[in-house]
Parts: structure tokens; sequence; C-alpha cells
């Protein structure tokens, strides 16, 4: 990982801002916009210490670059869906956190097809709430150009503290909408005011 920030680094150029936010050790959610596949080759990239993400287990089954990327980047691989495959997911991204890890995750739940942030969906806000962890939100643009040259912007933004919530339904979409508004002022996006079902 170390020569392929270097490359990336010195290849793209990337902007990035606010990184002293993301904490050297322990448990942190980081809380991102999504605007297109590459945002879970930057982050990682950018970031001094390994993010864990979830990943469609049919990214591991084909393409062997691709396998290698997520492999190497600790990737976890979920099936999609609802219900039983939705809980599965979450109950994994507890196991990174309870393991003093990053875990990086999309609210919006989709990459947004027209730039715009979507309304986020609480599981961000459960796992927060859940394991006791700040969450750093950040912001990508740019991303949606790649592998070409974009110029390529990443800002971090202060940890949320959700300490005091109780943690039900309630505070789950007050804690989320919380976090989408860091992401928001982090990225300028238009908001959306519903979930993104593109």
């Amino acid at each position: 990982m170390p020569l392929l920030r270097l490359l990336f680094a010195l290849w793209y150029r990337p902007r990035v801002e606010g990184l002293r936010h993301v904490p050297r050790r322990g448990a942190v959610i980081i809380a991102g916009n999504h605007l297109s596949f590459y945002d879970s080759v930057v982050i990682p990239l950018v970031v001094p210490r390994r993010v864990v993400f979830l990943a469609k287990a049919e990214y591991f089954e084909r393409g062997r670059l691709r396998r290698w990327w997520f492999r190497a980047t600790g990737a976890v691989p979920v099936r999609r869906g609802d219900g039983p495959a939705a809980r599965e997911a979450l109950d994994t991204a507890l196991d990174v956190l309870a393991g003093g890890r990053a875990f990086g995750i999309y609210p919006e739940g989709t990459r947004s097809r027209d730039g715009r942030l979507y309304r986020g969906r609480t599981g961000v806000a459960w796992l927060a709430l859940t394991a006791g962890v700040p969450v750093v939100p950040v912001a990508l643009a740019g991303t949606g150009g790649l592998p070409g040259r974009e110029r390529i912007t990443v800002r971090f933004g202060a940890p949320l503290h959700l300490a005091g919530l109780a943690g039900d339904a309630r505070d789950r979409r007050t804690a989320t909408d919380e976090i989408m508004a860091a992401i928001g002022a982090l990225s300028g996006q238009e908001r959306v005011p519903r979930y993104n079902t593109i």
C-alpha cells in the first residue's frame, strides 16, 4: 500500500484537506458521499491507515485486478439485499469497529448518478450509536473521471460524536441527518430530501 499511495499521489496529485480529523488509531466510521466506484479506491489511498469497506461479493469473483485490490485493501465481501443480508452487513461492520479499525461507509447507499447528495440511510447512525464510535464525514469530488487525470479533492471534516442519543429510530434519523449535513457542507452538493433509488 505505501507504494500505491505514492504512485497515486504523484500521478493524480489529489487535494486532500482535513486529514488531521481522521484518528490514527481506534475505531472510527468514515462516512462519505458516493459519486463513483473509485471512491473506495481513493479513500484507502489518502488515509494513512487501513479503511475497511464492504464490497459486493461479485467483486471478489471476477476480474483478477479488481479481486486483488479488494483483498489488498481489506475489503469485506457481502451479498447485497434487504433483510438478512443487510443485517449481516451491519454485523460485519460492527466486528470491524469492535477490532478498533476504521470502517468506511456511504450513507446514501448507492452512487449518485446526477452528482446530487441524497438522503442518508440510518445504518450509519445505528453503527455509530451501537459501537459508540465517532463519525468522520468526508466529501469527494473528481472521482467520476478516474482513471483519467481529473483533479481529485478529498475533504475530511471534524469527527461527529453522537453520544447522548438513545439510539431509537428517531435518534438514528436525527444522527443520520446530522452526518449528511456535515458531508453536504464539505461537498457543496445540492441536497435531495429523498433516498437515491437509481
